[in-house]
């Protein structure tokens, strides 16, 4: 039996979405949208299309792409919007001959539950969204994905118990947001008009969401919504009346008071009518122990709501002095931290605008100074920079230092405070005493004055003291101040050499700085390049020479290298690169 052949297009199409990449399919698989208008609606060619489509599996790429997250790919949320338009369409109208029941009992369910899925991220994403633009983009991307769903049901009834059972769609039914929950409620009208046969089970479920949004909002949109949704179970069957008015038995109360007069009465005027008749039916005995059981609720109500407003005002005082607090406490929080980084930000801008008029100045003066006065300037450059370093090392050591010792100081002060009252009492407490008779100490006699002295010029002569000539006092003179002269020199040495290289530190570490903020070579400017540019052709010519040895060492073959297998791969042997650690060239500098 000879089969018509398979449109073009989609065979092109098909082909193109195997062999592309992942990120690519989405946008490749909305020309399928201009591949299903070139027919009209329900025609012979129309069917043939869509029968290419699903035996390519594009509609199953379709519904795989669904479940992605578009946030990062090509097209966005709006691709995903557009591919559930087309996936539906697709679906819609479409005969499949080969193995029908994996067509009706597996993809359709698993196309309503990805459409759901993608639903509730466009709702997420639509209620975190905080531009008006953006609320409004993903507000109509996911009125296009409900209308997909209902078109999708619409032509496939079966699927309508699908959409009532699956998680997603109650999810979304149950959100806080009004737009979307208007929606979303519309979404349900279609479908308990397409299907009336609903599990019982279901429908409380969603009888109980229906009545919760009347008594916890008043909102007239949700309230209409809601108010037509009631209306359309009651018409269903007399039973579901009785439910309603067995079930909520407040809701003809709640709807006379709440929701009269707000825009939609005719209907709402309809449902309690048909709660009336229900109600009307059941009066007797059960109507008066409600009303029995309202009086004792409104009598106990009241007399609470009495209670706690006596304890109002104290609570509202306490609610409200607690919350200022905090309120407070958090705005200097904010304060605080603004004010924190406004500083560190203006501290960054003024270090590297300083470095950058720093460098900019050092260049400028290079170029005016003589040559013979370069060596000079930089030799009181670094003596001046690294003085400065060293005040600041000492000031910020100092600063580090009396922060450490705080504690001891101020145990050390408390030492001193009791010293000075264990003192103060002391004395107070030797003033009260009474004076002691005072013996005047006894004096020396002659004799024992006259053997004192002798004992005295006794150990002078035997211990005489040493005595030198003048000669040898100006020699032992004379080496003492060239000792001293020597050390003093060497000791100048020493200090100069720690200044150099504490100099050379921090031209280093300016190297290195300037090294990490230099730009790419992509965003690399004239003026950047000079910046790493030697002035001095000595200096350019070893640098190239340094440069082009690299090159041809790593260039060289393998069995010229077979010395080097324990030296690293940045490493090159000395006398291949004899370049100078003193001549590299960084920031205008030798």
């Amino acid at each position: 039996v000879g089969m018509a052949p398979a449109d073009p297009r989609v065979l092109a199409l098909a082909a193109q979405v195997t062999e592309s990449r992942e990120q690519d399919i989405p946008l490749l698989l909305l020309e399928l949208k201009g591949i299903l208008n070139s027919a009209s609606l329900g025609c012979e060619e129309s069917k043939k299309i869509k029968q290419d489509i699903y035996s390519y599996d594009l509609t199953r790429y379709c519904m795989l792409v669904l479940r992605q997250d578009h946030s990062r790919l090509r097209g966005g949320w709006a691709t995903a919007a557009q591919l559930a338009e087309i996936l539906s369409h697709c679906c819609v109208g479409l005969e499949v001959k080969e193995d029908p029941e994996e067509f009706y009992t597996k993809f359709l369910p698993s196309v309503i539950d990805n459409l759901l899925f993608l639903g509730r991220r466009l709702q997420a994403r639509f209620i975190r969204a905080i531009k008006d633009e953006e609320k409004q983009d993903f507000l109509r991307w996911f009125r296009l994905v409900t209308d997909a769903i209902c078109w999708l049901f619409s032509g496939h009834v079966q699927l309508a118990a699908c959409v009532l059972q699956n998680d997603h769609f109650q999810q979304l039914l149950i959100t806080d947001d009004v737009e979307t929950a208007v929606i979303m409620m519309s979404v349900l009208h279609s479908v308990l008009k397409v299907n009336r046969l609903v599990d019982e089970k279901t429908l409380h479920s969603v009888l109980d969401e229906l009545v919760y949004r009347l008594s916890s909002t008043t909102n007239p949109v949700i309230g209409s919504a809601a108010t037509k949704l009631l209306l359309l179970v009651a018409k269903f069957c007399k039973q579901l009346v009785k439910l309603l008015t067995t079930r909520y038995k407040g809701l003809k109360r709640l709807l006379s008071k709440q929701w009269t007069g707000k825009g939609f009465d005719t209907d709402l005027s309809q449902l309690l009518v048909l709660l009336h008749l229900e109600q009307s039916n059941g009066k007797g005995e059960m109507q008066k122990q409600h009303q029995a059981a309202c009086i004792i609720q409104a009598t106990w109500r009241g007399f609470q709501t009495r209670k706690r407003l006596r304890k109002l005002p104290q609570a509202v005082t306490t609610l409200q002095r607690s919350f200022r607090a905090k309120r407070e406490q958090e705005l200097q929080h904010l304060k605080k931290q603004k004010e924190d980084e406004d500083l560190k930000l203006q501290m960054q801008l003024q270090r590297q605008r300083a470095m950058r008029f720093f460098h900019e100045r050092q260049l400028a003066l290079l170029e005016i100074i003589h040559a013979s006065q370069v060596n000079k300037y930089l030799e009181e450059m670094e003596e001046k920079s690294a003085l400065t370093i060293q005040r600041f090392w000492r000031g910020y050591r100092a600063r580090r230092n009396f922060h450490q010792q705080k504690q001891s100081l101020k145990e050390y002060k408390a030492a001193v405070v009791i010293q000075r009252a264990a003192s103060k009492f002391l004395e107070k407490r030797r003033r009260r005493r009474p004076p002691s008779p005072w013996k005047d100490p006894k004096g020396l006699t002659d004799e024992q004055r006259l053997a004192l002295q002798q004992k005295v010029d006794d150990y002078i002569r035997l211990h005489p003291a040493s005595q030198m000539s003048e000669e040898m006092s100006k020699e032992l003179h004379t080496q003492a101040q060239e000792k001293l002269a020597q050390f003093l020199f060497r000791n100048r040495l020493g200090q100069r050499a720690a200044k150099r290289r504490e100099a050379l530190l921090a031209q280093v570490n300016t190297d290195v700085e300037l090294l990490m903020n230099a730009p790419g070579l992509a965003e690399t400017t004239e003026k950047d390049l000079d910046v790493f540019m030697s002035r001095s052709v000595p200096v350019a010519t070893k640098a190239r020479q340094s440069h082009n040895t690299m090159l041809k060492y790593t260039s060289w073959p393998w069995w010229k290298k077979l010395g080097d297998e324990f030296v690293e791969d940045d490493a090159v042997p000395d006398d291949a690169l004899n370049a100078e650690l003193e001549t590299l060239f960084i920031g205008g500098m030798k």
